[in-house]
């Protein structure tokens, strides 16, 4: 019999009657040992997720604003999980050890890890597991890197005393003892993390949806489910905006080559969504998924003999390092190079991030063009068809579409088209129907 490692996202353990939903899953596969547990989430639309309003706690506190009033609303919301669980792990206490360190100036991130740490400690008493705290076994050094190996043995050595656990997700301990938090999401790199270390047949990574969807459901009506996709389609369309996993969560498991199943906690017959390492081509699967961001910035540089200057590469790239920028994408031609920027990483630096480029390269010409929105269409077995490219550009001409530019991966993996932000909902519609429906 394998392993399986479970996560469960926040409004998967949003409240005591999720809780109960997941214990049924649990119980109800004997392959599932180890499993680990965001904070509660909202458990409807107006509600506030519990990592948001330690996150407060501290920004009050920091700005010498009484904090009282939100920590009773985290307080009152494990109280009452408990209650409802019938379980007693003695959670006023564990509140009351916090609200000292709070006093005592504890670091944002140990205030923020301590919603999975009491969510976890409730749920390992509700299943009957044991609780193991994840700061003995996921160690980051002093300056905030995780300590890869190290923390692999440790999970490994620790889980092996355990023959079911519940691990709360989302941080780890720094080599001085300090609490360390990984980014928003990221439960789900605790729960690879372990799936890595145990040598994991599955990771089942449940949430609130059914996997992931073949495009935008806000913006293409009933997309069609992925039922199953490789780590590398999947990076291109978490890079691009389609998130349901934490993409960082995707190397652990990539590494190990263990596949990542999405569920759904409300619907766990559903078989969700099968991440493998192995893209699956076949004749009615040519492309995997489309998704896409807007507000990007393009500048075009031309140049005469650009492609025979050496170091011209080299020296705009580290233009944009200067401004501390990233690059999104390069296009070039002979004569031309256009570098893609997120607005948001621009944050009101462009004009001056121009007249740098045009003193240090001495362009013929520089364009800026704003507003562009950037499209992937993903699929491995895009390279192997004749015709795909003629058949996603002819269904945005047919739609009133002008393509602002193309660029397409070394791994024929993608093809991305930067379009105008007003031609964003509609190219995305355009596509799916010429490929899908």
């Amino acid at each position: 019999m394998g392993i399986k490692v479970a996560k469960f996202g926040g409004t998967s353990v949003a409240d005591a009657l999720q809780i109960k939903k997941i214990k049924d899953i649990i119980h109800g596969d004997k392959e599932i040992r180890y499993v680990v547990v965001s904070a509660p989430g909202k458990r409807y639309d107006d509600d506030s997720k519990i990592t948001d309003l330690l996150y407060l706690c501290k920004t009050h506190i920091e700005h010498k604003i009484p904090y009282e009033q939100i920590f009773q609303v985290i307080c009152d919301r494990f109280m009452a999980v408990e209650q409802e669980l019938g379980v007693d792990v003695d959670i006023k206490g564990e509140l009351e050890e916090i609200r000292k360190q709070i006093e005592d100036g504890a670091t944002v991130d140990y205030i923020a890890s301590r919603g999975e740490y009491l969510n976890a400690k409730i749920i390992a008493a509700y299943l009957g597991y044991d609780f193991v705290d994840a700061g003995v076994m996921i160690k980051f050094t002093n300056r905030g890197k995780l300590r890869e190996y190290l923390t692999n043995d440790l999970i490994a050595s620790t889980l092996e005393k355990h023959e079911h656990a519940v691990i709360p997700g989302f941080y780890g301990e720094r080599i001085d003892g300090g609490i360390k938090t990984f980014s928003r999401g990221g439960s789900d790199i605790t729960g690879a993390l372990v799936a890595k270390a145990v040598n994991a047949t599955v990771y089942e990574n449940w949430t609130d949806v059914s996997g992931f969807l073949m495009a935008d459901p806000r913006i293409v009506k009933n997309p069609k489910q992925i039922e199953t996709i490789s780590y590398m389609e999947l990076r291109e369309l978490s890079y691009m905006g389609a998130s349901v996993l934490h993409e960082e969560a995707i190397f652990p498991a990539e590494a190990a080559r263990i596949p990542i199943n999405i569920r759904n906690t409300n619907r766990p017959e559903d078989r969700g969504t099968m991440i493998t390492a192995k893209p699956s081509i076949s004749d009615d699967h040519i492309i995997s998924g489309i998704a896409g961001r807007k507000n990007f910035t393009v500048i075009a540089l031309y140049k005469n003999h650009l492609a025979n200057e050496k170091g011209f590469i080299r020296r705009l790239a580290g233009i944009i390092e200067d401004y501390d920028m990233t690059i999104e994408h390069i296009p070039t031609g002979i004569d031309t190079m256009s570098v893609v920027l997120d607005n948001r990483v621009l944050n009101g630096k462009l004009e001056d991030l121009v007249e740098e480029i045009e003193n240090q390269l001495r362009p013929d010409r520089l364009d800026v063009v704003e507003d562009m929105a950037l499209i992937a269409t993903v699929g491995a077995g895009m390279a192997e068809r004749k015709g795909t490219s003629a058949k996603l550009f002819a269904a945005l001409a047919d739609a009133g579409v002008n393509i602002r530019m193309i660029d397409q991966g070394s791994s024929e993996m993608n093809i991305i088209v930067g379009v105008e932000n007003k031609d964003f909902d509609t190219s995305i519609k355009a596509i799916y129907e010429a490929f899908v429906e």
